[in-house]
């Protein structure tokens, strides 16, 4: 795959739930500073086109596979046929995941474990896979996406959405102190109420306006500056583990 200097010139990276949205977005940022990427979804049909067009845009630098993330096997494949075309990996970004807004009383016992499934249990799976690359090579960054419901509570999800991405937070701490002798770094990212199409899909324009007057920084924040920020914590410039990165435009301090 083609080659041009940037911050992350010469390191592979693995995107899920690349198929639109942050996904795409985080996908798109790392191709563009000089990473090789593999952007791995559950729908290979929108996963293939976002390739094309990082493609188009960065050079010959990006791979889709459809993967689902809640299935061991699958995600075994995902990290053994990257390191087979891309010779290895040294980037993770655990994107996938999924949100409903229903309330507690009408929480089924199968949409509870299906949120929790992708959510958390897919970020573990995902993890445990690349270690042994990443423990080999003396290097890794992991970047699990949380989410402001982490913090506090979702906006738009429910329970189950909430409980997952709080137990993002545990296993990022729980896993950057294991990994952190390897050269490894596993951090969080905690996005609040982003513009993309699973915001607008669960929420009116009304209610978005409402919530953007409400935020100290009185906008939604974009895809671009979460992909920004997770840039940053690839690089050899993050002296950061086991954090939880609050990016939600003072959310949190209403």
């Amino acid at each position: 795959m083609g080659q041009s200097e940037g911050k992350l010139h010469n390191q592979v990276a693995i995107v899920t739930g690349a198929a639109q949205g942050m996904g795409a977005t985080i996908a798109g940022r790392l191709a563009a500073e000089g990473a090789t990427v593999v952007l791995s979804d559950i729908n290979a049909e929108k996963v293939a086109l976002v390739a094309e067009s990082i493609n188009a845009a960065a050079g010959d630098r990006a791979l889709a596979m459809r993967t689902d993330v809640t299935k061991e096997d699958e995600v075994a494949e995902m990290v053994e046929t990257t390191v087979e075309h891309c010779g290895t990996v040294g980037i993770l970004v655990n994107n996938a995941g999924i949100l409903y807004p229903t309330r507690i009383d009408y929480v089924t016992k199968a949409e509870w474990d299906e949120v929790l499934d992708v959510n958390l249990n897919g970020s573990f799976l995902c993890s445990k896979a690349v270690l042994p690359t990443m423990k080999a090579n003396k290097f890794g960054r992991i970047v699990n996406m949380s989410s402001s419901a982490g913090r506090s509570v979702s906006t738009l999800g429910g329970v189950h959405y909430t409980a997952a991405k709080a137990g993002v937070l545990g296993l990022t701490r729980g896993m950057a102190k294991e990994v952190a002798p390897f050269g490894i770094t596993v951090n969080a990212v905690c996005p609040g109420l982003i513009d993309t199409e699973m915001a607008r899909e669960n929420c009116s324009p009304e209610q978005l306006r409402a919530y953007e007057e409400s935020f100290p920084i009185p906008r939604l924040g974009t895809p671009e500056e979460v992909a920004q920020l997770i840039v940053f914590l690839a690089t050899d410039a993050a002296y950061i583990t086991g954090a939880a990165i609050d990016i939600n435009g003072g959310d949190l301090m209403m």
